[in-house]
């Protein structure tokens, strides 16, 4: 009998001198470490050299999303004191109290109900005298221990809230890149959409380059795109032993029936679906359906189930089309993927719920040997890091 799995079977010692505080230039010039499931072999590159990985007829699906400036640095009234805001989801279904987001505020534990803070042009080091442009206000608790928050914003001085928000706000960068103070355009991806939603980059889109993404193109390499608005979870590590116990936040998503018909093409001849990034992998493995007669997603990816069923879920059902859905899937060793046959992505953080994923899609001891050898190569981690292809 197989033993449970536990959190710290995701941990590894990270030297923080690992973890890049800045991107490369050109982005297509970082390292590559290549990881092939059959042998569990290792080949190292440099991201430029993926195209030689790639088949035509191949379809790569990256996630469009593109990074709202959603940290706000305010000062709380009355106080003075500074206040700091991370936007993470807007809540619609509240419309009728205001323009309401689910947030992670500091200092948490004084930021109670119905404090207000004050947000200036510029930002928290723009001088007070500058217009305050936004006012929010602590309506209720998500999460108190981590500083969640329901916030109402009111734009002043007759802006919208996206123009207020903009004038107000910069993109958060992970709280473990600490000394970046480059292009916030380098956190963006080159093909990310014009619309602004989420609070983090999809970070193994990256590295890619117009003329790259052309030369893949030539190769007959077929792209698609995604969209999956990224959210704090992509920061947040597992606190529970027993990582099941662990709660995924909801993110919305989008695959449209381009998507769809383009993976289906890409199956009947006999090629591969490849995800940029994990978002786009749980973007892909979300739209599919255990049953498209009732077009529910396949709920084994979601949790752990028995050889037997996830037996009997093996060629059964397909990718459908999802339109502003939102998904919590947790993949994690156990779960079986149905769409995604190689994916590129990141080095990521220990004891992360994309340390569970990578380690599903190929196995614990394959990914905990790959980042060794990262390591021991001196690759660069996280957001501004190196690459790894999972093939």
């Amino acid at each position: 009998m197989e033993e449970p799995v536990r959190t710290d079977d995701f941990d590894y010692p990270l030297p923080d001198e690992l973890i890049a505080q800045e991107p490369v230039e050109p982005r297509d010039s970082c390292r590559l470490l290549v990881l092939d499931r059959k042998d569990g072999s290792i080949k190292h590159g440099r991201f430029r050299d993926v195209i030689d990985y790639l088949d035509p007829g191949d379809l790569l699906v990256a996630n469009r999303t593109r990074v709202l400036p959603a940290r706000l640095m305010g000062h709380k009234q009355g106080t003075g004191g500074v206040a700091e805001t991370l936007l993470l989801k807007r809540r619609e279904d509240l419309d009728a109290l205001g323009h309401v987001w689910e947030c992670l505020v500091k200092p948490g534990k004084r930021l109670k109900r119905n404090a207000r803070i004050e947000y200036h042009e510029g930002g928290v080091h723009a001088p007070l005298s500058r217009p305050v442009v936004l006012i929010g206000e602590v309506i209720d608790y998500l999460d108190d221990n981590r500083g969640g928050r329901l916030v109402r914003f009111e734009p002043a001085g007759g802006l919208t809230l996206d123009a207020a928000i903009h004038k107000a706000g910069h993109v958060p960068l992970p709280p473990y890149i600490t000394e970046y103070e480059g292009d916030p355009e380098r956190y963006q991806t080159v093909y990310a959409m014009h619309e602004e939603h989420s609070a983090a980059a999809p970070t193994a889109g990256l590295h890619f380059t117009p003329e790259l993404i052309e030369r893949i193109g030539d190769r007959g390499v077929d792209w698609t795109t995604v969209e999956l608005e990224v959210g704090i979870d992509t920061f947040r590590l597992v606190d529970e032993d027993d990582p099941t116990q662990h709660v995924m936040h909801t993110e919305r998503y989008h695959v449209s029936q381009e998507v769809v018909d383009a993976a289906h093409a890409t199956k009947a001849a006999g090629h591969r679906v490849i995800a940029v990034g994990t978002t786009s992998v749980r973007s892909l493995e979300s739209a599919f359906a255990a049953d498209v007669t009732t077009s529910e997603p396949a709920c084994v990816a979601q949790r752990f189930e028995d050889a037997a069923d996830s037996a009997r879920m093996r060629g059964r059902g397909d990718i459908v089309e999802r339109r502003d859905a939102t998904t919590n899937l947790y993949l994690m060793p156990g779960s079986t993927f149905h769409v995604v046959d190689a994916m590129i992505t990141n080095f990521h953080a220990p004891r992360s719920t994309l340390m569970m994923l990578v380690s599903a899609f190929a196995t614990r001891e394959q990914i905990m040997g790959a980042y060794q050898a990262a390591m021991d190569e001196r690759y660069r981690f996280l957001s501004f890091g190196d690459a790894m292809l999972i093939l």
